[in-house]
């Protein structure tokens, strides 16, 4: 294994770590503890959705245009590192999403020139063993950051100042992976010279069926919050919402790697197919308030999904960043929307109602995938 796409899942590992710290919590933060609707808590996760994969789109192109990786990629991280500190010092719904949506303009700054990193420095042949590799590592990041909150929160307690300690507390990984990418990790070596390469977008046009029904799904596709929400509705103790995600990486742990390998070995398009699946298995699984399956299946399906995807593009793409800018980009306009729509439904006419909706809404896109399955793809 190639020591910078080594030196990248560490920087994601630590980077996840302190992401898990606040996203395991915030949820709960915000309607348990501030006292907040559902539905301000779609309102935050649309916000941050939508600035995190949108601006995706502008950075993966820069990229591409203008030969720029690992400054886009430092600069992201560090934003990223600093920002979520700052959660510390929220007292009200307004403030955690307009520091949710700065935290996740780093992201966007360097989504797209990482995932061009790691497929400049994966092997031929080998590009969804390389992704899985790394995504093992990313969702090994969240794991930790929520084995260190549920541990906080079982030796310290529940109360506003504890959360807030936590949020404080991410700076440490967030600096730790910042310094790791900037000294360990080389820049992209399909970087001739400082010159502009004239892009045409045109080959990259039969990339969009496949990338257009993934935006559709996850348009129906819960986030996990609502699956902590639904949870913590059913009777789950706060201390125990911080196991329920580290059940959660756990599996996508477990699975990435092999997930991967099964991409490279039995083609992208049938594994995203496979994946759609699952989710439709984990939001009828929610449905029927089997917690502990909906988040096994959740699990499944987000590494089997976004690990086709990426190898896809790393095969296929001719402007690889620009494609996995598009790639987030999408996912910011149909994520983001559908957050705001399920937060309004469930807040208004109750989460049973929310679910049955989206469960509805995954069943037809996976049914209109396979119709077209020949023609599209």
């Amino acid at each position: 294994m190639n020591k910078n796409i080594i030196a990248l899942g560490l920087v994601s590992f630590f980077t996840d770590m302190a992401s898990s710290m606040v996203t395991t919590i915030l949820p709960i933060y915000i309607v348990f503890i501030l006292h907040e609707g559902v539905d301000k808590l779609g309102f935050v996760i649309a916000l941050a959705t939508f600035v995190s994969y949108a601006f995706r789109i502008l950075f993966g192109y820069i990229s591409d245009r203008y030969q720029i990786v690992k400054p886009l990629v430092v600069t992201g991280y560090f934003i990223s590192a600093i920002t979520k500190p700052m959660l510390y010092f929220t007292s009200s719904w307004h403030t955690i999403a307009l520091l949710r949506g700065v935290e996740r303009i780093g992201k966007s700054v360097r989504s797209a020139s990482k995932d061009k990193l790691i497929s400049n420095y994966a092997a031929t042949n080998k590009s969804g063993a390389t992704f899985g590799f790394h995504k093992t590592l990313d969702i090994a990041g969240e794991l930790s950051g929520a084995i260190i909150t549920f541990v906080v929160f079982w030796q310290l307690g529940k109360n506003i100042e504890i959360f807030q300690a936590l949020f404080a507390w991410t700076l440490l990984p967030g600096i730790l992976a910042t310094l790791i990418v900037l000294f360990f990790v080389h820049d992209s070596p399909t970087t001739p010279s400082q010159e502009t390469k004239v892009l045409s977008i045109r080959p990259d046009y039969r990339l969009l069926p496949m990338l257009g029904l993934y935006f559709g799904f996850t348009f129906f596709m819960f986030d996990t919050s609502f699956y902590l929400i639904k949870a913590k509705e059913l009777g789950y103790g706060m201390e125990l919402i911080p196991l329920l995600i580290v059940f959660l990486t756990l599996v996508q742990t477990l699975f990435s790697y092999v997930i991967g390998v099964k991409v490279d070995e039995f083609g992208a398009k049938k594994v995203l197919i496979i994946a759609f699946g699952f989710g439709i298995i984990a939001m009828g699984s929610l449905y029927l308030d089997q917690v502990i399956l909906a988040f096994l299946f959740l699990g499944i399906f987000l590494v089997a999904s976004l690990n086709s995807l990426r190898s896809h593009i790393s095969d296929h793409a001719h402007n690889k960043a620009t494609v996995y800018g598009f790639l987030y980009g999408g996912v910011a306009i149909s994520a983001s929307l559908g957050a705001m729509m399920i937060g309004l439904i469930w807040q208004h006419f109750g989460e049973h109602n929310a679910i049955l909706i989206a469960l509805s809404g995954a069943i037809f896109i996976f049914t209109l995938t396979l119709v077209l399955y020949k023609r599209l793809f």
